[in-house]
């Protein structure tokens, strides 16, 4: 007999877990077309180092009762999920007190495909992408979800923001950030990586790796804890990590995007459906309700 733990299988190797290429779907309704930015969620999900792994119980079956569902455990940074201002400074908006108009809105899908590992992503990187306009939403597709597994180049070698970065996208007051990386910082500056009173590293053989591959010393070029993701947070802007799904057919455009977590009193993470809406009429509006 299956266990759910048999999932956890297919997400331990290094190669691309699943075809995260869907393809539009149009609305025959109203002729929107949608792409799918998220990966799957369920079992055994690759998860963070250092957190356990999604597990669904499947409690009650169709064979027995007629009806299905389950029971979850989980850290609620797992799969595409955004992340509110408060998991990285305290006293700030959680998932219940952001205004749910972040949620939602126009802006651009940047190409930062370029980048390989461990490489610093610039404000510079970010001007020459694309043109990001007063209050965008931003998702930048680096290449990184066709990496998407259980292993130490997915979570430690990734691509990231540099603080110049950050300081350039809140100058555009952006909605939310989204990124198809773990973390929005590089790898090497956050707890996978030891930092002065800080919790970690959760992933003790990076440091030599980085400084084996690279000849650099990896905390002399990262010198600190989530920079790029405080920053982001002080000035109250989420994040969504780990974006997917059919966003390499939409990179180098501008669309509508859509991603809405629970509303979680002092939550400071949630899964999210995330999703890129285009209009090709030009036609369509939203009802005014009367």
């Amino acid at each position: 007999m299956s266990s759910p733990f048999d999932v956890l299988e297919q997400y331990k190797n290094t190669s691309p877990l699943e075809d995260p290429h869907v393809g539009p779907v149009t609305d025959p309704y109203s002729g929107l077309v949608f792409y799918e930015l998220s990966h799957e969620w369920g079992t055994g999900v690759p998860s963070y180092p250092g957190d356990a792994d999604v597990i669904f119980d499947h409690g009650v079956k169709h064979a027995q009762f007629g009806v299905q569902a389950f029971k979850v455990r989980t850290n609620f940074h797992t799969g595409t999920h955004m992340i509110a201002p408060i998991h990285m400074k305290a006293r700030t908006q959680d998932l219940e007190t952001l205004d749910p108009a972040r949620y939602f809105g126009n802006g651009i899908i940047l190409d930062l495909r370029s980048k390989s590992n461990w490489d610093k992503i610039t404000a510079e990187d970010l001007k020459a992408a694309g043109e990001i306009k007063d209050g965008d939403i931003v998702a930048i597709n680096t290449g990184w979800h066709h990496k998407y597994s259980d292993s130490m180049e997915y979570f430690g070698e990734a691509p990231g923001l540099t603080i110049d970065a950050a300081e350039y996208l809140i100058s555009k007051n952006p909605k939310f950030v989204a990124i198809d990386t773990p973390y929005i910082d590089c790898p090497c500056a956050t707890n996978l990586t030891p930092h002065k009173g800080m919790p970690g590293p959760f992933m003790k053989r990076l440091v030599p790796i980085y400084e084996e591959k690279t000849g650099r010393n990896a905390l002399e070029d990262y010198p600190g804890f989530y920079p790029v993701g405080k920053a982001l947070a002080a000035a109250g802007i989420p994040v969504v990590a780990q974006m997917s799904g059919d966003v390499d057919d939409i990179t180098g455009k501008r669309a509508t995007m859509l991603a809405t977590p629970w509303k979680i009193h002092r939550g400071d993470a949630c899964p999210v459906r995330f999703v890129a809406i285009f209009d090709p009429s030009g036609e369509v509006r939203i009802d005014r309700g009367i």
